[in-house]
């Protein structure tokens, strides 16, 4: 079977990554808005007050090291398709600032950086080193969990425990996506174009899970939700789905899939045609519905 390029999805999320690391404080900007606080317990953001009224000063912020903020600054300007770059800055600022308070960002950027150079083993590792800093990052979240089924190898023995951790992936993203707050740097029009992309990679990554399990009403389903919006619709999703629903026996529904496929270019229209075809004419041998 032909799969989607994997750097035919890399669109939407280098937009996503872009838009919200293009923010101040970034490091917040997938985390959900935190709860309040217990009645009568006091933020630690809070002044102090001294028995005799006076507000105590804050703790001092951390002291600003300038030739971090310098490595760091090099690696987020630097554009997300120079991946070589990136990942030598990254490596960079990694071994110098093992503990810097740009460390989760940087381990962000180098996942995405070797998702486009396809280097997966390295991409998986600093994936889950993101993760352990930040369990939300809606981005590593997305992005892992897509590659995983695109990237299956069903004679590995870790094979089913990767599509568990793909499909654990896709759906703690769509849960932090439903609740995450509008970055200020965002337009309303902004912030639904990111949440759809992000949203229909997940669901696309959870259809390629179940197709793999050959789950293949439970993908069909994620597909369709991956397709909804014209604009995220992807030939692979449809070229997946229409292969299922020629083996569910629903032709009629299979043939309009491999239609909407060949009516994409690229490497799987002239399948999708022929396959469209096939579809159709099984569809007008089938009997007629009992009236």
């Amino acid at each position: 079977m032909m799969l989607r390029s994997i750097r035919s999805a890399l669109s939407a999320l280098v937009v996503l990554l872009a838009m919200f690391l293009a923010a101040p404080n970034s490091s917040a900007q997938y985390q959900q808005t935190p709860p309040p606080a217990a009645p009568g317990s006091q933020s630690k953001a809070q002044p102090q007050t001294q028995k005799d009224g006076q507000t105590a000063p804050s703790a001092a912020a951390p002291k600003v090291d300038p030739e971090e903020e310098a490595a760091y600054k090099a690696f987020s300007d630097t554009k997300p398709q120079d991946a070589d770059k990136r990942i030598q800055l990254g490596e960079q600022y990694v071994q110098k600032y093992p503990s810097g308070r740009y460390i989760e960002q940087v381990y962000q950027g180098l996942t995405t950086a070797e998702y486009e150079k396809q280097e997966f083993p390295k991409m998986y590792a600093d994936a889950d080193k993101a993760l352990a800093l930040n369990p939300d990052d809606v981005t590593v979240l997305v992005l892992v969990g897509w590659v995983i089924p695109h990237n299956f190898d069903p004679n590995d023995l870790a094979a089913e425990s990767q599509l568990a951790k793909g499909e654990k992936y896709e759906k703690r993203a769509l849960d932090v996506l439903a609740a995450l707050p509008k970055p200020a740097n965002l337009t309303d029009e902004q912030f639904a174009k990111v949440k759809a992309q992000g949203e229909a990679q997940a669901h696309s990554g959870l259809g390629l899970i179940y197709f793999r399990r050959q789950n293949y009403e439970e993908s069909v389903a994620e597909l369709k939700k991956s397709t909804a919006d014209p604009a995220n619709q992807d030939a692979t999703d449809y070229y997946v789905m229409g292969r299922e629903l020629s083996s569910l026996k629903r032709f009629s529904e299979s043939a309009d899939a491999f239609q909407k496929c060949a009516a994409m270019p690229g490497g799987l229209q002239d399948r999708c045609k022929q396959m469209g075809a096939d579809a159709k004419k099984q569809a007008a041998s089938q009997p007629a519905a009992p009236k």
